[in-house]
């Protein structure tokens, strides 16, 4: 974000420093200024003026996401910290790593995905709105820790092979452990490559759960 600062000095080197001062590490080789006004000396002091100059900084944008991320870091005292990047559809991608950052997997992610789901609350608290209220643009965080979500997927697409080949080989339904939307999905993902087998979930909530069976064309519902 681009901010404008307007400076008066004696001199446009006074007026310079003078911004130099205010502005601390925000003044640097990225910084543009203009000079608005130079200074007049007057006779006898009536008539004299200040130089003027105006300078443009640039600030980070706001990423209330990666504060709260990095706050609780701080609060818990874990010797870890967050850094933030776009993904190619625009989301926002939270990294973690150091020393303590597998504390906030916890298991199975759930720990990761309360942290995930709070991230996502208060980067769209303060999104842009229409007019009429509605949201300009969802924003959607990622928090991933040392790559985990990467590793969990190959984990449960391994698990979904694995549970496919024993329905086929004794002819039984096998129910899985229950699993938020985000690892259902992934299974239903790949057991629909695999030929005989189909998927459908049970349950509600926390205690949703998918059940591998032989194929008879049902569709998946996640």
């Amino acid at each position: 974000m681009k901010k404008e600062l307007i400076v008066t000095g004696k001199s446009i080197d006074e007026a310079m420093a003078s911004a130099a001062e205010q502005l601390g590490e925000r003044m640097n080789e990225n910084i543009e200024y203009e000079i608005l006004e130079f200074p007049k000396k007057g006779i006898l002091g009536i008539g004299s003026s200040p130089a003027k100059i105006k300078v443009i900084y640039t600030i980070p944008d706001e990423d209330p996401a990666l504060e709260l991320v990095n706050m609780l870091i701080r609060s818990i005292g874990l010797k870890a910290s967050a850094v933030a990047s776009y993904g190619e559809e625009g989301e926002r991608k939270i990294e973690i790593t150091g020393e303590d950052a597998g504390v906030l997997i916890g298991h199975h992610g759930e720990t990761l995905d309360a942290l995930q789901y709070i991230a996502n609350l208060a980067a769209n608290r303060r999104a842009p709105v229409e007019e009429d209220g509605t949201k300009k643009q969802h924003i959607k965080v990622i928090i991933d820790v040392e790559n985990y979500r990467k590793k969990r997927e190959e984990t449960l697409r391994a698990l979904a092979r694995r549970m496919a080949a024993r329905v086929l080989k004794y002819k039984r339904s096998i129910t899985l452990e229950p699993m938020n939307p985000y690892e259902r999905r992934i299974i239903h993902s790949e057991i629909q490559g695999i030929d005989g087998v189909s998927t459908h979930s049970i349950g509600v909530d926390s205690d949703r759960k998918i059940v591998i069976t032989l194929d008879r064309g049902d569709k998946p519902a996640v």
